[in-house]
């Protein structure tokens, strides 16, 4: 696994953000922009995604960064279940509603396989790393 400096690093999380753009991007159009209820819902969603990523990182602690890492994954549901409705209405084709939803596995999955990483490690987080330096007097 690469070495994560900062929540930047995390593939989900820049997956998150071009699933973000793209959903951003279809629902600015024709009869989507029009339903606020959904349009705001889904970007909801979509900003869920990669602030839980975000917030779960900078907690520090591998025990919460997975409780927040399950949210995210959980606003992944969302927004599929989300382009169901949006397809069924006409507001995107089959064929971007496909690539969404395929683009919304691969964060799902990607986010599952950390937790799963997360779970299995003996890392417990940055608040818990000590330092073998000893502060300069």
């Amino acid at each position: 696994m690469a070495n994560i400096e900062q929540f930047e690093d995390i593939l989900a999380w820049q997956k998150g953000r071009e699933l973000t753009r793209l959903v951003y991007k279809a629902s600015r159009k024709g009869e989507f922009a029009k339903d606020f209820a959904l349009r705001d819902q889904i970007r909801s969603a979509l900003i869920s995604i990669t602030s839980n990523i975000a917030e779960g990182f900078e907690r520090g602690g591998t025990k919460e960064f997975i409780q927040f890492l399950g949210h995210s994954k959980g606003s992944c549901g969302e927004v599929r279940s989300q382009l169901y409705v949006a397809l069924d209405e006409g507001y995107i084709t089959q064929t971007e509603w496909q690539e969404l939803h395929n683009r919304c596995l691969e964060v799902s999955r990607l986010l599952d396989g950390f937790i799963k990483y997360l779970r299995q490690t003996e890392i417990k987080g940055r608040k818990f790393q000590t330092t073998s330096a000893s502060p300069k007097d």
